[in-house]
């Protein structure tokens, strides 16, 4: 499955969704989001369980802002609504695979439970 750009509007409609979601958070100006872009893409149509969605920080401020982004490339990973991850810095292939690895292992009731 390829990329989708996640607007703000669209956000609440996919953060209800179960499964897990992937989000980059880029800007064109940013020479480590150019990097990144082409490794988060492979990881999309490695996953097709899995959305992928792209933010850029310039037209959807509101948005990063929601997330207190603050250093982009950021990579967030929400599973059944939840954050489980966030973390900014472009990640090697490797490091995705094992990020994205990680979140299929959560044990959703037992993160939940702790979340609330």
């Amino acid at each position: 499955m390829a990329t989708k750009t996640l607007t703000s509007a669209e956000f609440e409609e996919l953060n209800a969704a179960s499964g897990i979601t992937l989000i980059d958070f880029w800007a064109e100006w940013c020479a480590p989001c150019r990097q990144f872009a082409p490794i988060f893409q492979k990881a999309s149509e490695k996953h097709p369980d899995i959305t992928f969605a792209k933010v850029d920080t310039e037209a959807e401020q509101e948005l990063a802002m929601a997330f207190g982004i603050s250093s982009i490339p950021t990579v967030v990973a929400i599973r059944d609504s939840v954050i489980v991850f966030q973390q900014p810095g472009a990640m090697p292939e490797a490091m995705l695979e094992k990020l994205i690895d990680k979140v299929r292992e959560l044990d959703m009731e037992k993160v939940k439970a702790e979340v609330a």
